[in-house]
């Protein structure tokens, strides 16, 4: 059986989407910008497609700003915030330990820039604490930014608390939601967000493509200087097949958004159970405020490396956490976060489910990783060392 279960990292694109690209390939390679009747065809496409993404986000279309990936709009967000604030005289941020390398290392440019930035910690479920977040607050802060959704460990953030509380402190908020938008319910009016990131190819659109939402009080700088496309605000010509995808794959997953959920949750809490049952192992993750389809495990005595390999002979795709960090031998900065030694963290698999799966290959999953797991660990030098102070392991 083949089991793809890292949809955390990229998705397969819905026929919905490959529908909709396809043709526009083919009939809509004008460019919008044009005056020409084929020019008129592509820009009435991409006003639709901003309707339709303005529309599943509770927003305005003009709130829209397409982009190349969702890593792009964190960049944008979070550099614009910075600007206003400094032009403000203000130059403290507001973010946590677990954010995605878009957004660290982001941040982490704007430190060397003079900005004062606190993560605040996130402890052992993942989760940023509203009381910590208000103390954090200064007269000088200018930006708060914190995931929707992570990407490792799946723990939902209070995001319409913090967005509340930054509201009630005039202070940006900027979430990326990139492993939310078509999963979770998002609503940038009652999610109190200021600016929103997300990315097509997390919910069956193409890769390449992704938004920016931005509240339309506040005025966006160019984050791209050339054309007058995106209002003026991000030049280069538009890739309207990519968009009309992405514009399409949103509406499908918004549209069948609740029974996705009960669908991935079932499967993802079925997963949940039964990889609790290996002894020594332990689930990531704030147990109730968690995504449908993202599962983390650690397991003791194990390398994930060797782990991954392993389920991939036997036709089961997962991966150790981001799949932005890959190509490191560290273990994840976000299970270090939670607290978690590096010998434990190193043993780290992350299992990402999407409506495409099904119950059948969730229980070959389960066939798979616990004999993996018992074979590593009779392999494993570490393993044999923790078992001189057990008195069964498999009890």
């Amino acid at each position: 059986m083949f089991v793809y279960a890292d949809n955390a990292a990229t998705t397969a694109m819905s026929k919905a989407a490959a529908g909709t690209m396809l043709p526009a390939m083919q009939e809509l390679y004008g460019n919008p910008s044009s005056l020409h009747q084929k020019g008129r065809e592509a820009n009435m496409a991409l006003i639709g497609a901003r309707e339709t993404v303005a529309r599943c986000l509770n927003a305005s279309p003009k709130e829209i700003y397409f982009t190349g990936c969702g890593t792009e709009a964190d960049n944008w967000a979070i550099l614009e915030g910075a600007r206003m604030g400094a032009e403000a005289g203000k130059k403290h941020i507001i973010s946590d330990a677990i954010e995605h390398h878009a957004v660290l290392h982001t941040l982490a440019k704007l430190e060397k820039q003079g900005f004062d930035v606190t993560y605040l910690p996130v402890h052992e479920n993942g989760l940023v604490r509203l009381e910590e977040l208000a103390a954090a607050i200064r007269p000088d802060t200018c930006l708060v930014t914190v995931m929707f959704c992570n990407n490792e460990i799946g723990t939902l953030q209070p995001v319409r608390e913090i967005g509340a509380l930054c509201r009630e402190k005039g202070i940006l908020f900027h979430t990326d939601a990139v492993q939310a938008v078509g999963h979770v319910p998002v609503d940038v009016e009652a999610d109190n967000i200021d600016m929103l990131s997300l990315s097509g190819h997390k919910f069956h659109a193409p890769k390449g493509v992704g938004a920016l939402y931005c509240k339309k009080s506040i005025k966006l700088k160019n984050f791209i200087e050339g054309g007058a496309q995106e209002r003026g605000r991000r030049g280069g010509t538009e890739a309207i097949p990519s968009i009309l995808a992405m514009a399409a794959a949103l509406e499908e997953s918004c549209a069948h958004l609740q029974e996705n959920m009960e669908k991935v949750t079932a499967m993802r809490d079925r997963l949940i159970a039964g990889l609790s049952q290996i002894p020594y192992s332990r689930c990531n993750g704030d147990p109730d405020r968690k995504a449908p389809g993202i599962v983390s495990f650690c397991f003791e005595g194990i390398e994930g490396e060797s782990l991954l390999l392993r389920l991939d002979l036997a036709g089961i795709c997962a991966s150790s956490g981001s799949a932005c960090t890959s190509g490191s031998l560290d273990p994840s900065h976000v299970l270090l976060a939670l607290g978690m030694p590096h010998e434990v963290a190193h043993g780290s698999l992350r299992l990402s489910l999407c409506e495409y799966n099904t119950m059948e290959e969730v229980d070959y999953i389960l066939e798979q990783v616990p004999e993996v797991v018992r074979t590593l660990r009779q392999m494993s030098p570490v393993w044999m060392h923790m078992l001189e102070h057990m008195d069964d392991p498999y009890q």
